[in-house]
Parts: C-alpha cells; sequence; structure tokens
C-alpha cells in the first residue's frame, strides 16, 4: 500500500503507523495504538520483573552446631527452596575456631548433599572474613 493511503486508513481510524523492518524492501509498517502498545510492554516487563526476583535467604551456623540443630536448619533451607529463594549457608567462627576451615567445610558439604536433589549449588564454600559461606539455588 502507498505511504499516502497508509498514512490517510491510520488517520481515518484514530491510530499510528508504526514502521516495523525498516530494513525490508519495501519497508514494512503496522497500524495500532503506538501509546497503548508502549504501556502493555512495560507492563510485561515489569510483570517479568516480578516473577524473575527470588530473595537470598540466610542461615546461620556455627562449627560446634550439633547435628540436630544442623538437620533443623536444613529443613528450614529446603523450605525456602521451595519456595523459590536462593539460601546462603554461612557458618560463623569465633575465636580460635578459625583455625580450623575444615570443619566448617565439611558441614557446608553435609548441608548442600542434604539439599542437592532440590538445589544446586550456585557459590563454592569460600571465606569471607571470620566466616564461611556458599550459595544455593533451586533446581
Amino acid at each position: 500500500m502507498p505511504l499516502r493511503d497508509a498514512l490517510q486508513a491510520t488517520r481515518a481510524r484514530d491510530l499510528d503507523l508504526v514502521e516495523v523492518a525498516p530494513n525490508a524492501d519495501p519497508p514494512v509498517c503496522r497500524m495500532m495504538d503506538y501509546g497503548k502498545y508502549l504501556y502493555e510492554q512495560a507492563k510485561r516487563e515489569r510483570k517479568a520483573r516480578k516473577a524473575q526476583k527470588a530473595e537470598v535467604k540466610e542461615i546461620r551456623l556455627r562449627p560446634k552446631t550439633g547435628e540436630h540443630d544442623v538437620a533443623f536448619k536444613v529443613r528450614d533451607a529446603r523450605r525456602f527452596l521451595n519456595d523459590g529463594n536462593k539460601v546462603k549457608v554461612r557458618i560463623n567462627f569465633r575465636g580460635r575456631e578459625i583455625s580450623y576451615p575444615e570443619i566448617a567445610r565439611e558441614m557446608l558439604n553435609r548441608v548442600a548433599n542434604d539439599l542437592g536433589d532440590i538445589s544446586s549449588m550456585e557459590q563454592e564454600p569460600r571465606m569471607e572474613g571470620r566466616s564461611m559461606l556458599m550459595i544455593l539455588s533451586p533446581k
């Protein structure tokens, strides 16, 4: 359709003529309400961003935390992961406990193995100041 006829048709319908594919031969245009299109596109992006957002929940332990207490924390982490949140597992050291990081690494690996069926390790256990942490994300 010639440009003049297209513009006349869009004005008659109170719409906008939007160029969709400028590199095509001949260029492709579309009749639409451009303001409404932008509004709906922004609305879709907001909805996608809202659905994408995943909180990071934190679980704190110590190297001397008992087996039952660790199992209790693992149960909480499992609930967080099932809700779609990431879980940061942190082991804080006090005093001379920092001399034995292998105890904390072993505990973190045990937690990762317990949650391995529903999560994947996003960040390996690593030292950060006086604590060791890892991040688990849902599968």
